[in-house]
């Protein structure tokens, strides 16, 4: 070979020339990689070497870690952004009572007929938890409509009180009384190891629903810890006993049905229905839950994947901390993997939206119906014991309903399974129907009329059944 290439080269000296050219263009274009490689390798060191503050132990302050991490903390800075708006939702304020005014009467009784909005980004979670009617304004004459547990995913102020007073203690403590404490929107700390900056559970009721299981999560993958560090605080949760201490009701799984099997088990109720009196439970937002049962967990992706996609400057790659919906930019999220148009895959999304959308209406619609027809049996003199089928499925409804609605990105996180808990839900609450209307029919009452609920104005003014 080499004997017939250097005949080739004797007969035709061009042949080595251009054989030179290519070897020289090889090394130099080798060099340039190795010198990129060096550079980035040096940046590395730079960045964890010339750390400019030494963070240690539970520092809830964000910006002392963006002192060391400033492009990270530059993209999480922009969770105060409220610019973005798709079909359904955005990172905009919303009132979703004014545009719902069903869920007023469905939450009747309960802190969220007050209010409940759209959820905003992570630098938010301070004021949005102060200023929400659902916690109120404690004082001398008014107590506190929370526990302290309802600070548990606001702040990485959190961790650091737990570690001070203890977590039975602060679970059992009253939401006001760390009101001065816990001033820090979710940062930093909330996720990373300030020596390492490995990702870390600092939440202890992740911890301990792993531990119920029989599941050890410090085991977990890095590629599962970016799914793991949003779980904390993405689930479904309730606070268990006087204690109010924070509970995820995982023991027996995490389907709706599981999860509803714990809690009839415990004979738990988060409140007792202001019309139909039907002992209720409230979903909180099961992301994570669901998130499992979709095609992209399924397929390995976590969270951080599409919530979090990776940037470049210079040498180093990091992730996106504008913690937000994938639709804002496409191109670096879903494009990454999806071989299509930024429009097609869009409307991918508005698809699934809109078909779960379909059935939530309707649900709203007739379970608020099954609801007035339940109060109307109790003005009736229903004796009690009637009431117990009809009421079991006023509360498999809503439980269902609940638990699709308050989960963000249900119906695109896991589309089969949101459409099968929905599905559940409309067929429970006709079986409600059909129940009350045979007690209705055995007390003679023919005819049901519903309020005026067309606004939210006109559901809240309802005060005598909220």
């Amino acid at each position: 070979m080499f004997k017939k290439l250097a005949e080739s080269i004797r007969q035709r000296p061009i042949i080595g020339w251009a054989i030179f050219a290519v070897v020289m263009v090889a090394v130099f274009i080798l060099g340039l990689l190795a010198a990129s490689i060096t550079e980035r390798r040096a940046e590395i060191a730079t960045l964890y070497n010339n750390k400019k503050v030494e963070i240690s132990g539970i520092n809830p302050n964000n910006e002392e870690w963006g002192l060391n991490y400033p492009r990270e903390y530059d993209t999480w800075k922009k969770t105060k952004e409220m610019d973005f708006r798709s079909k359904h939702l955005g990172n905009m304020p919303e009132d979703i009572l004014e545009n719902r005014p069903e869920m007023v009467l469905l939450w009747a009784g309960y802190a969220f007929s007050r209010e409940y909005t759209a959820p905003r980004g992570h630098m938010h979670t301070i004021d949005d938890m102060t200023h929400t009617l659902r916690t109120g304004t404690p004082d001398h004459d008014h107590k506190d409509m929370q526990p302290a547990t309802c600070w548990t995913c606001k702040s990485p102020d959190v961790p650091r009180m737990m570690h001070e007073v203890g977590i039975e203690n602060f679970y059992k403590a009253s939401w006001s009384e760390f009101g001065k404490e816990i001033v820090n929107p979710l940062g930093c700390a909330d996720c990373h190891d300030p020596q390492t900056m490995n990702l870390i559970i600092t939440r202890p009721a992740l911890i301990e629903a792993f531990q119920r299981q029989g599941k050890d999560i410090t085991q977990s993958t890095p590629q599962e810890m970016r799914t793991l560090v949003c779980a904390q605080c993405h689930v479904e949760y309730f606070f268990k006993g006087d204690g109010k201490y924070l509970t995820f009701p995982w023991d027996g799984g995490m389907t709706v049905e599981t999860m509803e099997a714990y809690y009839d088990n415990a004979e738990y109720t988060d409140w007792v229905h202001g019309l139909s009196k039907a002992p209720m439970l409230k979903a909180q937002h099961p992301d994570y839950e669901i998130f499992l049962l979709g095609p992209h967990a399924q397929r390995g992706l976590a969270c951080a994947d599409c919530h979090m996609p990776y940037m470049a400057e210079g040498g180093i790659k990091y992730s996106n901390h504008q913690i937000m919906s994938p639709l804002k930019n496409i191109s670096s999220t879903c494009q990454t993997c999806h071989r299509d148009t930024e429009e097609n895959l869009r409307n991918y999304v508005y698809q699934y939206q809109d078909k779960a959308l379909e059935i939530r209406d309707r649900i709203e619609v007739e379970l608020s119906k099954a609801h007035v027809m339940a109060k109307t049996a109790w003005d009736h003199g229903v004796d009690e014991a009637k009431m117990k089928e009809a009421l079991k499925l006023i509360r498999q409804a809503q439980w269902r309903w609940d638990f699709a609605v308050a989960s963000h990105g249900a119906s695109f996180h896991a589309p089969v399974e949101t459409q099968r808990i929905l599905a559940h839900s409309l067929d429970r609450t006709m079986q409600a129907q059909l129940e009350l209307q045979k007690v209705l029919f055995s007390l003679g009452v023919t005819d049901v009329k519903m309020p005026d609920i067309s606004t939210k104005a006109l559901a809240q003014a309802l005060s005598v059944w909220i």
